[in-house]
């Protein structure tokens, strides 16, 4: 057998993205074999120990899968697990940690700014009813056609209000463009940024409460944590605009889906846009597919093609360290 030691891809799929696949042939052959498309339980025993190393797929966030006790239990050698994504909470850290096991991730800022343009798309789409203004252009009988188009709801967004929720690299990006549109920007997060505020203009929230109730956009842009879990709920959600929009491109268990549902429907609130919803995939018969005033995309403020080439070369950069027991690039233990 080859002294490469074997590094497994765990993925939701059968197969992890070909980029993923490509880049660590071409560069990453040396320094480990990367084998896919096997669950640990039917890696023989060798092979079981000789995997020094795990990376997590893209889709593996939105899946049910983790790497917990029971898969580092049957990988007796592990020595990192690297994931191409900032939040880290389909691992278990602490368990990695107690076993010496490094956990790699990327860093935020590398998606920022796709993640802010993808959120401005969701506030322009949802407040201008593009897409219900698309449907309509491709199906209604042209006759018809103008006078629905006089109904159609929409709002002007220059000049209103955003509020973002979560002052980091997806925040502040975010800032940069909504000045374009002469936006009145304010924000809320743990710790004031007054540096920041002189160069974007940016109007510091203390309390939630002040952002919610002047803002005509809010834009979630939070990890998930003990601390934000359920972070929007129905006591903030009342205390909105009813005329305000909803904007989630951070984490879905920030807001309760439950308590969203029932504000739309009772017209609490005007409108959502969510990339990120809680589950991860919403049942089927989920009743925010049917509301004309709710935008659902699947976790894809991130993905464009330079930025997913970043993550993929950055997670095995990550890896290829941590099965050579150097320091990780980025860890988060």
């Amino acid at each position: 057998m080859s002294s490469r030691p074997l590094v497994l891809c765990l993925v939701p799929s059968t197969s992890p993205s070909p980029m993923m696949l490509e880049l660590a042939e071409r560069s990453y052959k040396d320094d480990f074999i990367l084998i896919h498309g096997v669950k640990v339980a039917d890696l023989s025993q060798n092979e079981r120990e000789n995997v020094k190393g795990i990376i997590c797929n893209d889709g593996f966030r939105c899946s049910k899968m983790r790497v917990n006790r029971e898969i580092m239990d049957l990988l007796p050698n592990l020595k990192a697990i690297s994931t191409p994504s900032a939040g880290v909470d389909h691992i278990d850290v602490e368990e990695a940690t107690a076993r010496g096991i490094r956990v790699g991730y990327v860093p935020g800022h590398f998606t920022s700014d796709s993640v802010a343009e993808f959120a401005l798309g969701l506030l322009l789409a949802s407040a201008r009813s593009i897409l219900l203004a698309n449907e309509i252009a491709k199906s209604s009988d042209a006759a018809q056609l103008a006078n629905i188009l006089r109904s159609l709801p929409s709002s002007q967004v220059t000049g209103s209000t955003l509020g973002i929720v979560g002052f980091g690299n997806i925040g502040r990006a975010l800032t940069e463009r909504a000045k374009g549109f002469k936006m009145n920007i304010l924000y809320h997060c743990r710790t004031r940024k007054e540096e920041l505020e002189k160069s974007s203009g940016a109007t510091f929230c203390l309390e939630l409460k002040e952002l919610l109730t002047a803002s005509d956009f809010v834009v979630l842009c939070l990890p998930l944590t003990p601390e934000t879990t359920n972070f929007i709920s129905a006591e903030e959600l009342r205390i909105m605009k009813s005329t305000a929009t909803l904007i989630n491109v951070g984490r879905g268990g920030t807001v309760n889906h439950d308590d969203l549902t029932v504000a739309l429907q009772r017209g609490v609130i005007k409108a959502a846009a969510l990339d990120v919803t809680d589950p991860p995939v919403l049942p089927k018969d989920h009743p925010l597919f049917n509301m004309s005033n709710v935008i659902i995309t699947p976790h894809v403020a991130y993905l464009t093609t330079n930025v997913q080439q970043l993550r993929c070369s950055t997670s095995l950069d990550n890896l290829k360290a941590g099965v050579k027991d150097e320091e990780l690039l980025y860890s988060v233990n």
